[in-house]
């Protein structure tokens, strides 16, 4: 499987819920053998649901899967092979959901393959007659996998969908129904990281937080704007990591003394460039695994091995005598030894953004001579 294509896929005209929860079973096959088996339940569950719905059977009082299957069994709906199948998906799923031990690439597999076994029955029986289900085909371990948090955040959503979708329609005219949650899933699935994770709201206005920020470090630096306001927000120990920020940026400048609305929106507008720039550099390094990359604001610099080499001396690097100095000092003495982030070079006494980015396109330049050559 790839990000273009999954083998649930021939779901989707008959539901995209299904079809997408399948999706991101897949993707936890192998990175989260436990994560795939406890939530496989949701899955089958759901599709039990739809068949006591076609059946019109009474479903409000069967309130677990376990329920659901005994009824639909008791009432000669299953076959033994269904059931069979049904039962082990529910049973290494609770084993999976309460016991600590290691569970197995082999058994999420032995799941994967009930899953089958059941889908194809509610297809062939339950589904369009035009829906082909293909033969069975083994998953293939992922090159990029999603961390084990991450795939759970992104089938809490989709299970919600799913479950949102079996809600039955408003009987009265005006009669509300219950709450949606407004969640767009793509039907290519996003890399690993870039699930939303949280968002950020200001005045109206709202910032999705990708899953791969969601801990990540508010260098002052790279806010122009609001380096010093951040600054101050961290020596209260408020904004100093992306989690630590509230939902709703209106007020925060409230924490500290002598700042207003303005710098909570600087701050908001300036978040929302910090994290274009972040997804870009996270592209990168998926794209480009194993290389090594100087980063300043939106632009980058591949770090070759010569690059990397070059001593910091006055004759290769001119007019920035006081930062070549304390480079020194804090013995790095050559390029390789700078850190990913350039900007954090203006820690540096004397050392102002306009000196990190004269280094960097100076860095640039010799990077395109090495090249040249």
């Amino acid at each position: 499987m790839n990000n273009q294509t999954y083998f649930y896929k021939f779901l989707e005209p008959l539901s995209k819920e299904l079809a997408f929860v399948a999706r991101e079973l897949e993707n936890s096959i192998f990175s989260s053998p436990r994560t795939m088996l406890t939530h496989a339940r949701a899955f089958v569950e759901n599709i039990l649901q739809q068949v006591i719905q076609a059946e019109k059977l009474p479903n409000e009082q069967w309130t677990n899967l376990k329920e659901r299957l005994d009824l639909l069994n008791d009432n000669g709906y299953l076959t033994p092979e269904i059931r069979d199948a049904l039962h082990h998906v529910r049973q290494i799923g609770n084993k999976a959901a309460h016991d600590t031990r290691r569970f197995r690439y082999s058994e999420a597999l032995l799941s994967w393959e009930a899953i089958y076994t059941i889908v194809k029955w509610y297809v062939e029986v339950y589904g369009p007659v035009d829906l082909i289900v293909p033969e069975y085909v083994d998953p293939s371990p992922q090159e990029k996998t999603y961390d084990i948090s991450e795939l759970e955040e992104r089938l809490k959503v989709l299970e919600e969908m799913l479950r949102q979708a079996l809600l039955p329609e408003p009987k009265e005219p005006g009669q509300q129904q219950s709450a949606i949650i407004p969640v767009n899933i793509p039907p290519v699935p996003e890399q690993p990281g870039f699930t939303t994770i949280r968002s950020l709201t200001y005045k109206g206005q709202t910032l999705d937080i990708p899953y791969f920020l969601r801990d990540a470090f508010l260098l002052p630096q790279r806010f122009s704007k609001s380096e010093t306001f951040l600054i101050r927000l961290g020596a209260e120990q408020q904004a100093r990591i992306m989690s630590e920020l509230p939902s709703d940026l209106e007020g925060l400048h409230k924490h500290v003394k002598r700042y207003t609305e303005k710098n909570d929106e600087n701050l908001f507008e300036e978040l929302k460039r910090y994290i274009a720039e972040e997804k870009v550099r996270r592209q990168l390094l998926l794209d480009r695994p194993g290389e090594l990359f100087f980063f300043y604001k939106a632009d980058y610099i591949v770090v070759t091995e010569e690059l990397a080499s070059i001593p910091f001396t006055i004759d290769e690097f001119t007019g920035s005598p006081s930062l070549l100095k304390q480079l020194k000092e804090d013995q790095i003495d050559t390029v390789g030894q700078l850190p990913n982030e350039l900007v954090i070079l203006a820690k540096y006494e004397n050392v102002g953004v306009g000196t990190v980015e004269k280094v960097f396109e100076q860095l640039k330049g010799k990077q395109g001579i090495l090249t040249s050559v």
